[in-house]
């Protein structure tokens, strides 16, 4: 349990807000390169509760200006598209991609007062299917070298599903490796031959034995918590009982994604990324070391989910998440669908829009929640004491030491859990051929 006043201050990501200015130091991802694949490449953006609007110009340089006109405060998601910039349609103010004001054609001839309207604006990228925005002071830092960005973009497949909680729970979720044991166990195993784009479906690495199997017969991990420089690595152990170890290894990448495995060829890098204090979207990048991923598969199957134009789920709290009691008793352990997502939204969603945990209570097995918790703390009180660089990869993370975060499914024949999860990285690695994925 913790106090209502931390739990504010670790979840409240707003302007003003001490969790909200170290997020700010950070890389944040916007929108998906899809959302402005149309003719009309303008979308609004909420993020870390702010407004903003998102645009491509006729060059096909990325604008990230404020929602609201400062003239009068209208909508510029409805704003013309045109000169190199979005021009209000209510009196023909015009912003360029720095969120200057360029012209005012209704005010007198001759007048500057222009020169002194500047709305919010903020840098953008765009990276393998995501724009990412940076929303601190100063100078946006250089990207780490992770695998998601330097993998070349046909080798990386990218989406995004909303979510109606904080953020925070949303990241807890995915450094709690207890869970999978039981919120996505199935009662029967799938065949792994189908199960492309879908995690935990996978046959368990150096074995004959389904992940589904694996995770539901060893439901009690030894859990293990590493700080590194990009955030912390958690290494999550089941003793198969025969002297084999299997070991899953998650790593979140300060302050709010996570790197894990989704196959013996693919991981996922995911983020948790606030839209304000009650909602987020998660973002995430796969990224193949076989073959070019199939996009319009893995769109496929999530479409089959999410709706358009807002990533919204199809199941949600106001259908029950497609809750199936005749399934619960047979095929899986919600009763929510094969759907691993579902499940995860489910347990953050059902916990209210931001989760109170004065009235938790926590487990040998949360090792990994409280270690970010103290991490997300100390950030938050280098930043009160003015110093950033004491802020996880504050100095960059060395990329001849890491291309990853790795992250690896692996079994351990002797004992040496370390050894295996940093052997089987490498040989999946070594068999890159579509792109240089060998750490130097």
């Amino acid at each position: 349990m913790i106090s209502q006043s931390l739990n504010d201050t670790i979840t409240r990501v707003g302007p003003g807000t001490e969790a909200g200015a170290v997020l700010r130091r950070y890389w944040q991802p916007a929108a998906l390169s899809d959302e402005l694949a149309g003719n009309r490449p303008v979308v609004p953006v909420r993020l870390l509760g702010e407004d903003l609007v998102l645009f491509r110009d006729e060059q096909g340089a990325l604008g990230l200006i404020g929602r609201h006109c400062p003239h009068r405060g209208v909508d510029l998601c409805y704003g013309r598209l045109e000169d190199n910039g979005l021009r209000c349609p209510f009196h023909g103010w015009h912003f360029d991609r720095t969120g200057q004001c360029v012209e005012q054609p209704g005010e007198p001839e001759g007048s500057r007062m222009f020169e002194n309207i500047r709305t919010t604006a903020y840098p953008v990228v765009e990276k393998n299917g995501i724009i990412f925005a940076w929303m601190g002071p100063g100078a946006p830092p250089a990207f780490a070298e992770f695998d998601c960005f330097r993998a070349p973009d046909a080798y990386v497949f990218a989406f995004k599903g909303l979510w109606d909680c904080n953020w925070l729970q949303a990241l807890e979720v995915g450094i709690d490796p207890a869970h999978a044991s039981f919120l996505h166990r199935f009662l029967e195993d799938e065949d792994p031959a189908d199960s492309y784009g879908k995690q935990f479906r996978d046959t368990a690495a150096d074995t004959e034995v389904p992940m589904t199997k694996l995770l539901r017969d060893f439901p009690r991990p030894e859990i293990a918590v590493e700080d590194t420089d990009f955030g912390m690595r958690i290494i999550a152990r089941r003793d198969l009982g025969d002297g084999r170890t299997h070991v899953r290894v998650t790593n979140q990448i300060f302050p709010e994604a996570i790197t894990i495995p989704m196959s013996r060829e693919m991981t996922i890098t995911q983020w948790h990324v606030p839209i304000d204090d009650e909602t987020c979207y998660w973002y995430a990048m796969f990224t193949s070391f076989g073959a070019p991923v199939d996009k319009a598969l893995m769109r496929q199957q999530r479409l089959k989910e999410h709706r358009l134009p807002d990533y919204a789920p199809l199941k949600n709290a106001g259908n029950m998440w497609g809750y199936d009691p005749a399934e619960q008793e047979g095929l899986t352990y919600t009763g929510m669908g094969l759907d691993i997502n579902v499940h995860d939204q489910w347990a953050v969603e059902s916990m209210g829009a931001i989760q109170d945990r004065t009235e938790e209570h926590l487990g040998k097995t949360d090792v990994a929640i409280v270690h970010y918790r103290r991490k997300l703390r100390a950030a938050i009180a280098a930043l009160s004491a003015s110093d950033e660089a004491a802020l996880p990869m504050s100095g960059g993370v060395d990329p001849g030491a890491i291309h990853g975060p790795a992250a690896n499914d692996t079994i351990s024949t002797d004992g040496d859990w370390q050894k295996a999860w940093t052997g089987g990285d490498a040989a999946r690695r070594a068999a890159c051929t579509g792109w240089d994925a060998t750490i130097e």
